[in-house]
């Protein structure tokens, strides 16, 4: 592990840094909701106040909305209020760049020049490499922590922030923010910075794939974790190490179903797609969503409840992902049953004026 390190709390809070993070929270369409619009009415002094009572101490979150989300699957979500979101831009616009030397090549989400798609080729070319080296004696390992931010211990979580930071300011700093959870226990999903911290809290595990197991093909997404492993026998025995480390390191457990291992040549259903070592195909869930959006979107927007924009939108975010996976015949029919969708440039169009138009 490097140096601790220390001085950070005056770059959290300084003017521009302060000033960069509102401006992170005005993206998109975050900067129409009510909250927004009345910080941004005084933005200069209202930044002003913000960071005076993080300089003096005497900052405080000022608490959380929930809703459910239902897709992937359902799950609550504690949101904070708008000053404590750009308290945790701040915050993380300065320890992502202290951890991500920290984080192995193998750890792709909530970390910049990585993400879902860099996983994607990244476990495709594990099994790839493995299928060389193993041939179909190969094992794959997949594991899912479960329920990984409501079980993360918060004690723990102080100590492995304080083998990287020294900083005693911003210490207390991401204390008050760890404890003003509204849960009982672990962290509230929706906080950005419960996205810094599982990262930083599973690198244990990650260093101790990499360092102490000696696994090669291992691929983390989250609390989603992919390994390739010689053998029957390799993958047992790693599946129950994990096991073991994270109930008495981490405090977490696995989920029971969702841990399992299998051989290479049936491949595996993760991050949105099936993979193989020869191919990579779309979830079932994946096109049944996309295929209910498409079905429902005329009469959204004859209603009013969606805008043509929005969908263009849909449609090109989904496209996007489509096109990593082996998904041609499958978008075509979509283009034959809906008149609003059109192929432009390879890539899967919505129609400007809307199905309603067309």
């Amino acid at each position: 592990m490097p140096n601790r390190i220390d001085n950070l709390f005056d770059q959290i809070t300084s003017e521009a840094n302060v000033h960069r993070a509102y401006l992170n929270t005005q993206r998109g369409h975050l900067r129409y909701q009510m909250a927004s619009m009345r910080f941004s009415q005084d933005v200069t002094y209202n930044l002003r106040r913000l960071r005076e009572r993080l300089i003096d101490g005497t900052y405080r979150s000022q608490g959380y909305y929930h809703f459910k989300v239902y897709e992937p699957k359902e799950r609550l979500i504690w949101a904070p209020k708008y000053p404590d979101k750009i308290v945790q831009h701040a915050i993380n616009n300065v320890l992502k760049n202290v951890y991500k030397p920290v984080y192995i090549p193998h750890s792709f989400a909530c970390i910049e020049r990585r993400g879902t798609h860099a996983a994607v080729e990244h476990i495709t070319a594990d099994l790839r490499a493995a299928k060389r080296k193993w041939g179909d004696a190969a094992y794959i390992v997949k594991m899912d922590i479960r329920k990984f931010f409501y079980s993360i211990d918060r004690a723990l979580m102080k100590r492995l922030l304080r083998k990287r930071l020294a900083c005693q300011r911003t210490l207390a700093l991401l204390d008050h923010l760890i404890d003003s959870s509204p849960e009982e226990a672990g962290l509230p999903l929706g906080n950005l910075t419960s996205q810094i911290f599982a990262n930083i809290y599973l690198n244990e595990l990650d260093q101790h794939a990499k360092r102490r197991l000696g696994v090669t093909h291992w691929v983390r997404y989250s609390d989603d974790i992919t390994a390739v492993m010689p053998s029957k026998e390799a993958a047992n025995d790693l599946l129950r190490d994990v096991q073991r480390f994270l109930h008495e390191r981490l405090h977490l457990e696995l989920h029971p179903e969702k841990s399992t291992i299998f051989p290479l040549r049936q491949g595996v259903n993760t991050i949105g797609f099936k993979m193989h070592p020869t191919h990579r195909l779309l979830r079932d869930d994946c096109k049944r969503k996309i295929k209910r959006k498409l079905r429902a979107m005329p009469s959204l927007i004859e209603q009013g409840r969606m805008t043509p924009k929005k969908a263009e939108q849909i449609v090109g975010s989904w496209g996007g992902h489509a096109r990593y996976g082996c998904s041609r015949n499958f978008i075509a029919r979509l283009v034959e049953r809906h008149s609003f969708l059109h192929i432009k440039s390879g890539a899967l169009r919505f129609d400007e004026r809307g199905p309603c138009y067309v």
